[in-house]
């Protein structure tokens, strides 16, 4: 927004020391005229007949109060110049950054140095802001490059089968046909995942009560016959847990975590187990599962779209795009809570959500 051009800061200071001291010297004048020259005889004889009277007073004193006021005018106006200059220098010091930032680049730091005091504490905030715009611009673009990467892989896939169909008429239809709509289903899924995950981004949804314990159950009916079916014992326990949220996020949240849990586990005789409870400051949901021992190292960057892990690879058709988690961050995160994976020593993950209670 373009503004009319004005005094700059530095100046109205400058102005501001200088009409302080001339005010502070207008006033000493008047208190040496009010208790001294107001009681000096007005005769010719003066005061006792040797003391000059006030009008050769005021005639001596007038010019040298006169040169006086002028020479604090003037060094108000230089001295609060210079002084000005020092005060607002760390403030010149951010608006450059600001600047520097505005022009693209983040990664500048002002670092000033000193002791603690209000421009500091600003440019310590200001720092500490860049560093956060810096840290998620580079998630977003990760993210965006992640995101075009997997989109392309099913797209030229299905391009290579078109292909291949065309130059061969004679394929069998029916093979084609399944290859081509299983491929599609996997990109409508990264798809709706990525839908999903900017939307619990966004926070951008009606609030209600849910209550995670139900969620749970619902997930792990709707998950059932998967666990069956890889032979692994699915347990809920536990009590009521209730929040505050969407009720189609956090069931999704929760699926998410039920069918991570089933999926990377042990290929027989594995177990999951999902437990709700509310404490006084959260409500808690947490998702254990046996599985393959995993990397310390490792663990942490399971939350961040499309790490799915050396050892968490799958190449059936429960196969994930590695959103899975970083939804369930995503959604928490949107609901002001907080989500905990750490490794099991004997293998596998525990998943803990701790979200605000409904007060």
């Amino acid at each position: 927004m373009r503004r009319r051009p004005g005094l700059s800061a530095r100046l109205k200071l400058a102005l501001s020391y200088a009409g302080f001291l001339f005010v502070a010297g207008a006033l000493l004048l008047a208190v040496v005229w009010w208790f001294l020259l107001r009681y000096v005889p007005d005769n010719s004889q003066g005061l006792l007949g040797i003391s000059p009277n006030r009008y050769l007073l005021v005639r001596t004193f007038a010019p040298a109060a006169a040169v006086a006021m002028a020479f604090l005018l003037v060094f108000g106006l230089l001295g609060g110049w210079v002084l000005a200059g020092r005060m607002l220098r760390p403030l010149t010091q951010i608006t450059d950054a600001a600047r520097t930032a505005g022009r693209g680049s983040l990664s500048h730091r002002i670092g000033m140095e000193g002791r603690q005091d209000e421009f500091r504490e600003l440019s310590d905030a200001f720092d500490s802001m860049l560093e956060q715009l810096e840290s998620h611009v580079a998630e977003q673009q990760r993210f965006a490059a992640n995101a075009s990467h997997e989109l392309r892989t099913p797209l030229a896939i299905s391009r290579t089968l078109l292909d291949v169909a065309r130059k061969d008429p004679g394929q069998d239809r029916g093979e084609l046909i399944e290859r081509l709509y299983a491929v599609n289903t996997r990109a409508i899924d990264l798809t709706e995942a990525l839908l999903l995950l900017s939307r619990g981004d966004g926070g951008n949804f009606t609030r209600e009560s849910v209550d995670l314990s139900l969620a749970a159950e619902e997930a792990a009916e709707t998950l059932l016959p998967l666990a069956e079916e890889r032979g692994i014992t699915l347990e809920v326990t536990g009590g009521p847990a209730l929040t505050s949220g969407s009720a189609e996020l956090l069931l999704r949240m929760v699926t998410n975590l039920v069918q991570n849990a089933v999926v990377h586990n042990l290929p027989d005789g594995g177990t999951v187990t999902v437990r709700t409870a509310a404490y006084g400051d959260a409500s808690v949901l947490r998702v254990e599962n046996t599985g393959r021992v995993l990397p310390a190292d490792l663990v942490p960057t399971l939350i961040e779209p499309f790490r799915r892990g050396t050892e968490r690879v799958r190449n059936d058709e429960h196969a994930g795009v590695g959103l899975g988690l970083a939804i369930v961050h995503s959604i928490v995160r949107a609901h002001d809570g907080t989500l905990d994976v750490e490794p099991r020593p004997a293998g596998g993950l525990v998943a803990t959500v701790r979200l605000p209670p409904v007060t």
